[in-house]
């Protein structure tokens, strides 16, 4: 019998396998693909955020059906694969998503995006290290750790299209999860708004990438065993 599929969707903190380290296990149990997202490459040149080519990767690499997790700027190319495939899309783990465009008019989500257009548009003024520093800091993107250089890293950064521009919509029908550290307003309320939907909301204590937690990471085992068993 084969395994139930999971497709991992990542952030800006690093891409494919390395972006989930505690997730590694679950493999034991289901086939895991780590994705990378549209530009997230270690030899081919940055380029811009493609909301609908990532989407298209996620339900290309779900085959026959499965679940999906995505983390912050992974989160919208979920969404928009959910939407668009929900027969496909057994459950949603969204980990502190970047849906600016569900939640524009709310005022963390507002303050937010004023501070990304600000530092966007200040960019041209900003060496490499400068915009990633402040980039990284923007985002809570732990400094250091990463093998690629500091030019890559911020050619990179400068392509990512503000997820405001993401066409998304309420899924129906799927069971959805979101999950957050609780340490960044913006994160609690998109959470809170997706609850009101009918998405489950669990909220730790554990700050940015709550994945990595002990805890963070038996939620997420469990919210998918629970759907894949028709919970």
């Amino acid at each position: 019998m084969s395994k139930t599929r999971i497709v991992f969707v990542h952030g800006m903190d690093g891409y494919g396998a390395a972006a989930w380290p505690a997730q590694h296990l679950l493999a034991g149990t289901y086939d895991c693909l780590f994705l990378k997202r549209t530009g997230f490459d270690a030899v081919e040149p940055p380029v811009a955020t493609d909301f609908a080519a990532d989407a298209a990767s996620i339900v290309a690499a779900l085959g026959r059906g499965g679940h999906v997790v995505a983390h912050a700027q992974g989160a919208p190319a979920a969404m928009m694969a959910a939407v668009e495939r929900p027969d496909l899309v057994a459950s949603l783990v969204l980990i502190e998503p970047m849906l600016a465009s569900l939640t524009a008019e709310l005022p963390a989500t507002a303050a937010y995006s004023q501070r990304v257009e600000e530092l966007y548009a200040r960019a041209p003024e900003l060496d490499d290290a400068a915009f990633l520093r402040e980039f990284n800091t923007l985002l809570a993107i732990p400094a250091g750790g990463s093998p690629e250089s500091e030019a890559r890293r911020a050619a990179r950064a400068r392509l990512q299209r503000a997820t405001t521009e993401a066409p998304l919509h309420i899924i129906p029908g799927v069971p959805t999860m979101v999950l957050t550290g609780g340490w960044e307003p913006l994160y609690e309320e998109v959470a809170g708004f997706l609850a009101s939907t009918g998405a489950h909301h669990a909220a730790l204590r554990s700050g940015p990438r709550p994945q990595d937690s002990p805890e963070g990471a038996e939620i997420i085992e469990a919210f998918i065993d629970n759907s894949a068993q028709g919970g």
